[in-house]
């Protein structure tokens, strides 16, 4: 029952995003999470780091796993990241931001990408 509270809440804040800034990018998040939980995606970072270059903002409609390595610096955005998964990022200096963040600092949602 919580897990459903807080995936209506994060859809609200993406439907509250795309009315108030029309970025479509919000618009197809709140698709992404509108789906059933089987569905939602599971991403390793040694596919985010194949997929992302240098510099990138990212954004997961699902979890972020710990399986692998990355070699350079990003900012990822994820519904939940597993605890290896967070170190890893920080130790490769990537930044860890909520989806919330990630709204606030790209309103226009210009220059990220949903990736998964």
């Amino acid at each position: 029952m919580l897990n459903d509270t807080l995936i209506d809440n994060t859809v609200w804040i993406f439907r509250k995003a795309f009315k108030n800034n029309k970025a479509q990018i919000w618009k197809a998040l709140e698709k992404e999470f509108s789906k059933s939980r089987s569905n939602r995606r599971l991403i390793d970072i040694q596919r985010l780091d194949k997929v992302t270059n240098n510099g990138d903002v990212v954004v997961v409609p699902g979890k972020v796993l710990g399986n692998g390595a990355l070699g350079h610096k990003l900012t990822v955005a994820a519904y939940s990241y597993s605890e290896s998964a967070i170190s890893k990022l920080k130790s490769a200096g990537a930044e860890v931001i909520s989806l919330q963040s990630l709204i606030n600092k790209y309103p226009d949602g210009k220059g990220v990408r949903i990736i998964g």
